[in-house]
């Protein structure tokens, strides 16, 4: 079985929501000509990654304009990972909604590792990973920061996720993509990312978790890699048949882990040099 998502390299613009929204749903349109199964994309696209975020500048999980692009998710047969500023209890929140063929939000996820170190700091963090089936597939969410955490990913896995999905929007990404492959390496699963085009930013990307044949001969785990500048769709064919076969016998992720060696991942002790501004 093949799991194709469709990757959007694409920069929203800022409060325009119609044009956004129009946006989302052109690309719809071509990423289910082509069979995809999923449309990912960049980080906050309904509202444009503005930031200062001010709360009566988010939309409510609620809005119409979501309820548009379930009905066009519906009426393709196609699913979205959406994503925008949402009203959380107080403040914005940074969330991402898995909508199904069918058209129904099967999950949202808000941002976790909010940029407190910038002006996310105003934006109310997520508390939690979460998974859900998307046709008989396990689906994760990461967004943008979350991935610099290894715990992120690495607490999808524990959950059950195949495949992680990551709207992104920021710059700076050589490091930041290896580290992506790197997390589908360890943890047995495919990853994709879609981030907005720009100089310094683009390069959206996806991973197969499979890094050796079954000669133990390494190969390249790359299914896609965009430039930094080309707006538009890329396509990654996930083989899941051969995903699930893989990780039924290598060995990283959750196979031989010395779990009473990591207590002091739960410790929130922050010492030098690890200081900073915003540190809660």
């Amino acid at each position: 079985m093949i799991f194709k998502v469709a990757i959007l390299q694409f920069r929203a613009e800022n409060t325009n929501i119609k044009k956004n929204i129009d946006t989302i749903i052109y690309y719809m349109h071509e990423a289910s000509k082509n069979g995809a199964d999923i449309l990912l994309l960049p980080e906050c696209f309904i509202t444009g990654y503005d930031l200062p975020i001010t709360f009566e500048k988010s939309i409510s999980c609620e809005d119409d304009v979501i309820a548009k692009v379930c009905n066009t998710a519906k009426m393709l047969s196609i699913g979205v990972v959406l994503t925008s500023f949402t009203k959380g209890k107080e403040k914005p929140q940074n969330t991402a909604f898995v909508i199904n063929k069918s058209g129904k939000i099967i999950m949202n996820y808000s941002k976790v590792h909010t940029c407190d170190f910038a002006d996310e700091k105003d934006v109310e963090a997520g508390t939690e990973f979460k998974v859900c089936d998307f046709d008989g597939i396990k689906i994760g969410i990461m967004i943008c920061y979350d991935r610099e955490y290894p715990e992120s990913a690495r607490m999808l896995m524990l959950k059950g996720a195949e495949i992680i999905l990551v709207p992104n929007d920021c710059g700076s990404m050589k490091p930041r993509i290896q580290a992506l492959s790197t997390r589908a390496y360890e943890n047995m699963v495919g990853i994709a990312m879609a981030n907005a085009n720009g100089h310094n930013a683009g390069c959206s990307c996806a991973y197969s978790p499979i890094c050796w044949d079954k000669n133990g001969i390494c190969t390249d785990n790359t299914i896609v890699l965009a430039d930094d500048m080309t707006e538009g769709l890329y396509y990654a064919d996930f083989d899941m048949d051969a995903i699930r076969e893989y990780r039924s016998t290598e060995m990283m992720g959750n196979t031989f882990r010395k779990v009473g060696a990591y207590k002091g991942l739960l410790d929130a002790t922050i010492s030098a040099p690890f200081i900073r501004d915003g540190q809660e």
